[in-house]
């Protein structure tokens, strides 16, 4: 089966549309303040409105106040809430009950114990999202193009649909999808020339990688 391709932190009319020409099955949207990817629902809304309904719009955030999450769901046509924070089992539950839309939790990863954590939200979430932990000097969750070892997740069973972040790039997408058996991935950093600066290019050839597995 064809890996998914997410292509997450699109900013304008021209990124979003050369991630869903290229093929993208996913595209994220940043709802997060301190990332240089960060939007208001205001230009996320008519970003959103260009993705065709065969796309999921995702919308990032972390640990986000009731209010932006209701600003969110009212006046965007997201699709999925990515929660990218350290929200408890309990929030996802919350949010998921409150927003009726579909939930996908991300879990930092640096080593296999880590994997425990997904016992604590199976129950909870629809889909789960592994991404590296971020460095200690980081003043955000994700997006810091850093890697950990895929070897953790080879013979992982999940028990819910994953995606597989951090570090990734169209140079060693093929090769963390071989190890991890990625069902899913999701990049950002590597298709950007700058943070939050996305590249047409880039975006097509991450794809392309991704897509001749």
């Amino acid at each position: 089966m064809t890996t998914k391709v997410k292509i997450c932190g699109l900013k304008t009319p021209e990124v979003v549309d050369a991630a869903v020409e290229g093929g993208a099955d996913m595209v994220g949207f940043v709802f997060f303040a301190p990332s240089p990817r960060n939007l208001e629902t205001s230009v996320a809304g008519p970003l959103m409105e260009r993705v065709p309904d065969s796309v999921l719009r995702v919308a990032l955030t972390v640990d986000a106040s009731d209010e932006l999450l209701a600003d969110i769901t009212q006046n965007t046509k997201a699709g999925l809430l990515q929660l990218h924070g350290t929200e408890s089992p309990e929030r996802v539950r919350d949010i998921k009950a409150r927003y009726g839309l579909p939930v996908m939790k991300m879990l930092p990863v640096s080593e296999a114990s880590d994997l425990a954590a997904v016992s604590d939200y199976a129950d909870v979430a629809d889909k789960l999202l592994f991404d590296a932990k971020p460095p200690k000097t980081a003043t955000r969750p994700g997006g810091n193009a850093v890697a950990f070892d895929w070897t953790i997740l080879a013979d992982f069973n999940s028990p819910l649909p994953w995606v597989l972040a951090g570090g990734l790039t169209s140079e060693n997408v093929a090769e963390a999808i071989r190890i991890s058996g990625a069902e899913a991935v999701d990049v950002s950093s590597a298709v950007e020339d700058a943070p939050g600066d996305k590249n047409v290019d880039k975006i097509r050839a991450f794809i392309d990688a991704v897509k001749a597995q």
